[in-house]
């Protein structure tokens, strides 16, 4: 095929999934996917010179619905450009300080939800179009007056026209899907379908904001920069969003795009990167216009966190409680920077809402370290089946049972995957830390040894441990060794190693925090158990009814019996150079990381796993990566084990 030809197919392709998304409401690809046809097309016009008079990259937006009366734009409207990395953008910032001889740029959020058109006539809202093609959109009035964060009337009481972007917040859409019928995929969509329903009513279900970020006209009234319009627009009672910066260059321009990138998952609204302009107004006249894009403005997106690919299976995994959850087994691809080939389904009940099958395209999302999850059914293939429910544990064929949404094999003693899981949960380091009882071992020991409780691994001996295979004498008397040194264990490792339903490391050091000791976390209400910080109802029940279980509390009592003892909490040691401070470790240091972070929080600081704007140290060791570059590009401060240790006073 020619490259002509080629270029044929991709506009062929590229129109069938604009019709999907801007008309049926129904994208079956993800933006990443998108994208790559999008510039392979625009690579292909680069290298052959030609450009075909119907290709996409020639036009602004996409087909008008029938249903709507039709309104020309004042104004036309353009899209943006995009780069690709910080190098494309280094060379687009040059490009711009050599036009106007040096130049400020606004920096902003580039929303991810459908743009909007308002005018105003003599301080009262008059009328809300689509972006439509450029040139003429959808009159949606009715539906925009819905909005609530849509000022009806405003200060200034001339002739008005502004663009912006309707949005569906994260919480509006988690809300909405609670009850809906019709389970919405995702925000993005929800805000499409809520401006396209001609049954306002519909509209006004979802809870639509509307985030306002460009001028188009302003009768009688002149600005000098970006930052005067914004303020303006800020005055006039409109939202903006949460983010707006004056860089003076390319590197405080990166720095900001790294800021937002950290945080973008924890936002309420949606984005997928950031919009620069060149913040003076006069400089933008004569850098102009192509036919599509302002010169004078850039999109920088984001690394995709949604994609699409097939589920091919659904694999049932027994844990240690006994709960049986599914695991979505699927084709390949490359998200956020990682190949995924699981994604959880969480329960049935989320099956049935995402309605997703064996054999289909789902939307697959990954944010930042998140396990990764699908989001929804993208297209149902000729192939796709239904996902069968399981009616017997995967693992040891009991009759499973039902609680809600969630399955659970009540098999607690007998059901292998389940004990081997609690075994090698308890063993674990931030548990026990018993070195050498790996997961494989605890098969054998499940195996060979009849090894079913917790409190088994204590009753242990070094003749028991030689039956196992490859289990030679120094292996067997090391193990020993570790379980006996692990009898001694701090509160936190203990409440964490009995393997309560949702109760990580973070949670089970706040109850050792608060409560001090076993007996008054054992003996606390479930409103006790509330006021803890970061500790909601679910956990808080969890936590609640495991120590009203007989079957774990003579359990725990057998541990004590084994010769297990609780350590004394010592009362926290303050230090001022550590207390209240977040630190990210990274690289290899001189001793365990756990025992660093211990000290740390022993002094009153905290750790986390990756670096934001609100690490205040990165401690640094040998080999550092990219946690390192993040704390650079941000302006963390960086700091060595010396420098640490002296902090520590020690």
């Amino acid at each position: 095929m020619n490259k002509i030809e080629k270029m044929k197919e991709l506009i062929k392709e590229i129109e069938k999934h604009n019709y999907n998304y801007y008309v049926l409401d129904n994208p079956t690809i993800s933006d990443v996917e998108y994208d790559k046809l999008y510039y392979a097309l625009v690579d292909l016009e680069k290298e052959t010179g030609v450009i075909l008079p119907y290709s996409p990259t020639q036009r602004v937006g996409d087909a008008v619905l029938e249903g709507f009366e039709k309104h020309r734009h004042e104004v036309n409207l353009y899209s943006l450009n995009k780069v690709r990395d910080f190098e494309d953008l280094e060379k687009w910032v040059n490009d711009m300080e050599k036009e106007t001889g040096g130049t400020d740029f606004a920096v902003e959020y580039k929303f991810d939800g459908l743009n909007l058109v308002l005018e105003y006539n003599d301080g009262v809202f008059v009328r809300a179009t689509t972006r439509g093609n450029g040139s003429i959109g959808e009159d949606v009035t009715m539906q925009v007056k819905t909005i609530k964060s849509v000022p009806l009337r405003i200060g200034f009481q001339k002739r008005l026209i502004v663009q912006g972007e309707g949005m569906m917040t994260n919480k509006s859409f988690a809300e909405y899907n609670k009850t809906a019928t019709e389970k919405l995929k995702n925000p993005r969509n929800g805000v499409a379908g809520a401006i396209r329903n001609l049954d306002i009513r519909e509209t006004a279900k979802r809870n639509l904001d509307f985030f306002c970020y460009s001028i188009l006209l302003c009768e009688d009234k002149e600005f000098s920069t970006q930052q005067q319009m914004h303020e303006f627009l800020k005055e006039n009672g409109f939202q903006t969003g949460d983010y707006f910066k004056i860089c003076k260059n390319v590197q405080e321009i990166i720095h900001c795009i790294n800021e937002i990138d950290v945080v973008k998952s924890k936002l309420d609204v949606m984005i997928d990167g950031m919009v620069i302009k060149i913040n003076s107004v006069k400089p933008r006249e004569k850098i102009g216009f192509t036919a599509k894009f302002p010169k004078w403005a850039m999109a920088y997106k984001f690394e995709a966190q949604e994609a699409t690919t097939i589920l091919k299976s659904v694999t049932w995994q027994v844990g240690r409680s006994g709960r049986v959850t599914p695991i979505a087994e699927l084709e390949p691809v490359e998200l956020a920077g990682a190949t995924i080939k699981r994604a959880t389904l969480n329960n049935i009940e989320d099956i049935k809402r995402k309605d997703v099958y064996e054999n289909s395209r789902v939307f697959v999302r990954r944010s930042n370290e998140v396990i990764p999850e699908i989001m929804g059914l993208a297209e149902k293939l000729e192939s796709s089946k239904e996902i069968e429910v399981p009616s017997n544990c995967p693992s040891c064929g009991t009759t499973l049972l039902q609680k809600g949404p969630l399955l659970y094999c009540p098999n607690h003693l007998g059901c292998k995957e389940q004990v081997v899981d609690r075994l090698s949960h308890f063993c674990s380091r931030e548990a026990f830390n018993i070195e050498g009882l790996s997961e494989k071992t605890a098969v054998a020991l499940y195996d060979n040894l009849g090894v079913r409780k917790l409190s088994d691994i204590f009753k242990l001996k070094e003749e028991d441990l030689l039956k196992l295979e490859k289990f030679k004498e120094k292996k067997a008397k090391n193990i020993i060794n570790s379980i006996e040194n692990s009898k001694k264990v701090d509160l936190y490792r203990f409440l964490f190693a009995l393997g309560i339903s949702e109760v990580g490391v973070k949670t089970a050091k706040d109850l050792a925090k608060n409560f001090e000791s076993l007996d008054n976390i054992m003996s606390a209400t479930k409103e006790d158990i509330l006021k803890v910080e970061d500790i909601g109802d679910v956990i808080a029940e969890n936590i609640f009814n495991f120590f009203r279980d007989g079957d774990n509390i003579s359990e725990i009592e057998n541990l004590f019996k084994c010769g297990v003892e609780i350590k004394t909490i010592d009362k926290q040691e303050k230090n001022e150079n550590i207390a209240g401070k977040t630190f990210v470790l990274t690289g290899t240091l001189s001793r365990p990381r756990h025992e660093i972070e211990e000290l740390i929080e022993k002094y009153g600081g905290k750790t986390s796993s990756s670096v934001s704007k609100n690490t205040d140290y990165v401690l640094a060791g040998e080999n550092a990566g990219s946690k390192l570059d993040k704390a650079k590009e941000i302006s963390v401060k960086i700091i060595d084990e010396k420098t640490f240790n002296e902090m520590l006073n020690v």
